[in-house]
């Protein structure tokens, strides 16, 4: 991978973030009546559905207040983050404390789920804001949201299980997954000391129950002492969400100077799903894999999705600028062209999300309950910002921009 690649490389996630993306859901998603942004929307980004997923209002906040502390600081980009934060203050928030997965476009609750990943989202969200406006009322908000995101996966019984836990007790690579992000982006802009305790204590339980040397996989879903649990589920394998895992710790292997020990956690993590996830005869991450190499329950696992894509080319990219090895350049290309070659819409602005396993379009949409914007911004603001701290003609030091 060659310095003038690398430029091209950080243009396309510059120029793709700013005259792309951002546009797309600032003309298309926001809603100027209700508040908050509208992400289920067809090519030309004309509603297809104005039921409001909370996720997404997160999210979004937090791009658009990322955007202008660390970019440019646009009103624009501002008020648009405001107007997700009010809309979350007024609508998101049950009773009892918890927060909707779904609500109608003027808030009225429609769907919770077992999962607190909108109180993580939101945190990360009124975190990012309350260093882009100087808002202290938003860092309060975000401090008790992230500390209520812990209690509530660390508290047995206070999240519904997915399976019977007197029958089969599991436990996902999602929640320490999560929470360190959340952590991180909470240490990073509030400066939360005690952040990083739990990025510790989530990376060791990653590294202790999920991370499996003798299999050389990263595990989906474990046992509660990080048991292989020998059916469907237990061996499913999510190669972009292990992807996701393994960025997560080699962005805090950079932030802690280059630690060595958690580049190799990292490294090791990308290598073993990289193997099983890349698809050698069409090219493009798998979505779903067995441990074994046996038939996948989802009628879905060969499709390529767009999110595990991103995950890829941010984790590649670390990966090399830590370590300088040419399989991470040779990889970070790969994915980098495979997927700019097939997701992003020329005509209309920002990226399809769903592609069949030979890369033909499955379904034109620009978003839904789950794509919204937040993996593809990310990852060209991520990929950009990284990229403009190094030297490149030294990849191994520059400032660490927060995930």
């Amino acid at each position: 991978m060659t310095d003038a690649f690398l430029q091209q490389a950080k243009e396309t996630y510059r120029t793709g973030l700013l005259e792309s993306v951002v546009p797309f859901w600032l003309r298309h998603g926001l809603d100027a009546e209700h508040g908050g942004v509208m992400t289920s929307l067809d090519r030309d980004g004309s509603p297809l559905d104005t039921d409001k997923a909370i996720w997404p209002q997160g999210r979004f906040a937090w791009l658009m207040s990322t955007l202008h502390a660390t970019v440019e600081p646009r009103a624009e980009w501002l008020d648009a983050a405001r107007s997700a934060l009010d809309f979350l203050r007024r609508h998101a928030f049950d009773a009892d404390g918890r927060m909707f997965f779904l609500v109608t476009r003027d808030g009225q609750p429609l769907r919770k789920r077992r999962y607190a990943y909108s109180e993580a989202f939101a945190a990360m969200a009124f975190a990012a804001y309350a260093r882009a406006a100087g808002d202290g009322e938003a860092a309060e908000t975000a401090r008790d949201l992230f500390w209520r995101f812990v209690r509530l996966t660390t508290t047995p019984g206070l999240l519904e299980p997915k399976t019977n836990p007197q029958t089969r007790p599991a436990k996902g690579l999602g929640v320490p997954m999560i929470t360190m992000g959340v952590a991180q982006t909470l240490r990073d802009t509030l400066d939360v000391p005690e952040a990083t305790s739990v990025i510790d204590r989530c990376i060791e339980e990653i590294r202790r129950d999920f991370v499996k040397p003798d299999l050389e996989a990263v595990m989906e879903t474990v046992g509660p002492q990080g048991e292989v649990l020998d059916h469907f589920g237990g061996r499913q394998l999510n190669p972009g969400h292990a992807i996701e895992a393994a960025w997560f710790i080699l962005h805090e292997a950079r932030h802690r100077g280059g630690d060595a020990d958690l580049t190799a956690l990292g490294t090791t993590m990308l290598d073993w799903m990289w193997r099983r996830g890349w698809d050698d005869e069409h090219g493009g991450l798998f979505y779903f894999r067995d441990l074994h190499g046996r038939p996948v329950q989802e009628y879905w696992h060969d499709m390529k999705f767009w999110w595990p894509h991103c995950e890829a080319i941010i984790a590649t990219l670390l990966a090399y600028a830590l370590t300088g090895e040419q399989r991470y350049a040779d990889w970070h290309r790969q994915v980098h062209d495979w997927t700019h070659a097939r997701f992003p819409d020329p005509d209309y602005g920002e990226w399809y999300g769903y592609l069949h396993r030979d890369g033909r379009l499955s379904v034109p949409l620009k978003g839904n309950y789950w794509k919204g914007p937040f993996h593809i911004p990310r990852m060209q603001w991520y990929s950009w910002q990284l990229l403009d701290s190094l030297d490149l003609a030294s990849t191994t030091h520059g400032s660490t921009p927060a995930p």
